[in-house]
């Protein structure tokens, strides 16, 4: 799987960018600001439909534009295929993949595998349960059409259950529409919760064997999902919720509220119970064990992917490895080794001693992209 040819109109500050890209490893450097993310973004955007740092589409228009436009070439599996997307102020974006425009974007799904790793991520541990859940939509998006079926009916059927909680203070006798909204919630709600666990499970055995190895054997790294309510109890509970939900205006019982807990435990304790020999990483760890857990998890990310799909995701690296100490960037870029990776920097000193090969380097200044030298090993 790889990206060929990227092309940008009118793009956050492109005006006109077309760039090819080899097979391994591409590097992007320049000083901050100068546009190296925006092109990341772009591929991300191609490939899930999605912006990487949650941005708007009219936000990534070109200052004073009207659209944008992206055109990406890709080939997978010895075929190549053209992703059009154009971004549009006040519309929906249009989507064309080898020239035919699709509806939904599950047919854009599963067409490319994309795997992005920002400093941002490095906090997913201690940050919010909006970011943990944003993860497993994200992978599970790209690797299951079913699933995003499911996370686009339940995302609708949120957004029209609360949109009538809140109605019900003006017409009390809308209260009995709920049942419907409750239907709908728990058919694609238990598939959400089904899915994920299954997720959570597989990618926690990778992740853990990761840890093992950041950590030097120290340390040993399991992933919990945790469900705000489980299969078995989510009737009774929406049911159970309607006046909590009602006084609230908002949907309190359901997957869109599930997170994930990051535990571990030091080796020589491992002859405790498991109760008092795991700690959670969010209120217990170190910093340095809460990005160390992060890493696994994006790291394993990247294996788990390659099992579903028997094939290497794209992988986006933007401006991670300076956050990082000189043995985890060993590990990373050991892990990367034979995939088409995509790396941002601010200086071409993060790749010396030859740990990287046969990079294509492009210098990123205010907009332009200069390529510098084909084959390069730093």
């Amino acid at each position: 799987m790889k990206v060929k040819l990227l092309e940008l109109s009118d793009f956050r500050n492109y005006q006109n960018l077309q760039i090819d890209f080899a097979e391994d490893a591409n590097l992007l450097f320049g000083d901050n600001a100068q546009g190296k993310t925006n092109i990341l973004e772009a591929i991300y955007l191609c490939g899930t439909t999605k912006s990487h740092r949650g941005s708007k589409d009219k936000d990534m228009i070109r200052f004073d534009g009207e659209e944008a436009h992206i055109r990406m070439f890709i080939e997978r599996d010895d075929i190549s295929h053209k992703i059009d997307m154009h971004l549009k102020q006040n519309k929906a974006k249009g989507i064309a993949i080898d020239g035919i425009p699709i509806k939904k974007s599950s047919e854009l799904f599963s067409l490319i595998n994309i795997v992005s790793f920002s400093p941002e991520d490095l906090s997913i541990v201690k940050n919010g349960p909006g970011e943990r859940r944003r993860f497993m939509d994200m992978e599970l998006c790209q690797l299951d059409k079913i699933y995003l079926f499911h996370l686009t009916n339940y995302n609708k059927a949120i957004n029209q259950r609360n949109a009538l909680l809140k109605q019900l203070q003006y017409s009390k006798g809308l209260e009995d529409t709920l049942t419907v909204w409750n239907e709908q919630l728990l058919s694609s709600g238990t598939k959400l919760i089904e899915s994920r666990n299954e997720f959570i499970r597989e990618i926690s055995k990778i992740a853990g064997k990761i840890h093992e190895k950041l950590s030097d054997g120290r340390e040993v790294l399991k992933l919990i999902y945790e469900p705000n309510i489980e299969v078995n109890d989510y009737k009774k509970a929406m049911k159970e919720s309607i006046q909590k939900d009602i006084a609230t205006k908002m949907t309190n019982v359901g997957p869109h509220r599930d997170d994930i807990c990051f535990q571990i435990c030091k080796t020589d304790e491992k002859m405790k119970t498991e109760k008092e020999a795991y700690e959670d990483v969010r209120r217990f760890g170190s910093q340095g064990q809460q990005r160390t857990a992060a890493l696994s998890l994006k790291l394993a990310e990247i294996e788990l992917v390659k099992e579903r799909i028997k094939d290497t995701p794209i992988i986006l690296l933007d401006d991670v490895l300076s956050e990082l100490d000189r043995n985890r960037q060993e590990q990373l870029l050991s892990c990367i080794q034979g995939m088409q990776t995509i790396i941002t920097c601010t200086g071409l000193e993060e790749f010396v001693n030859n740990r990287l090969k046969h990079n294509r380097v492009y210098h990123v200044s205010n907009g332009e992209v200069i390529q510098l030298k084909e084959d390069m090993n730093l």
